[in-house]
């Protein structure tokens, strides 16, 4: 199999978004995904850039990617915050999600950053057991908080 890992660039943002949605469908929350194209590729490649990716190209196409950005936490310092983290379906088994895994944790050891975080749902049973080969910490007791746009504006 052809599997190229690579840095993602501009022109692969609407194959990313389209993943991103794969993703909220799997985790039952298709509507949740409001970003725009065009806001997305601005996080990503405007001026005030808060993201960057790993893509995981199979003979060429975009099958997975790694999605990430500096977190700090007073307690840590700088730790890499896993945001999206998908292989589509297809593909899943093939050893994509290995590859870019451990190009995240290679990227976390070249920054140096203090660790690596990211979310995972309990009811996930492939994503847990795949965090369980890297004996990964899964912690108990937090609960994700937000606020809407809406409310902000409020």
């Amino acid at each position: 199999m052809n599997i190229n890992i690579r840095v993602a660039e501009e022109r692969d943002c609407p194959r990313i978004l389209e993943l991103i949605n794969e993703l909220a469908v799997y985790e039952r929350a298709p509507e949740e995904v409001t970003v725009t194209l065009e806001e997305f590729a601005a996080a990503g490649f405007g001026p005030d850039k808060v993201w960057k990716a790993f893509v995981a190209e199979v003979a060429g196409k975009i099958e997975g990617f790694a999605l990430y950005y500096v977190r700090y936490s007073t307690w840590k310092g700088c730790r890499l915050y896993l945001e999206d983290f998908i292989v589509t379906e297809v593909q899943r088994g093939n050893g994509l999600g290995t590859m870019l895994f451990d190009t995240v944790i290679r990227e976390a050891k070249d920054k140096n950053y203090n660790g690596m975080v990211w979310q995972v749902l309990d009811w996930n049973e492939p994503a847990l057991n795949f965090y369980n080969k890297y004996q990964a910490h899964l912690e108990e007791g937090w609960l994700n908080a937000s606020l809407s746009k809406d409310q902000i504006l409020k």
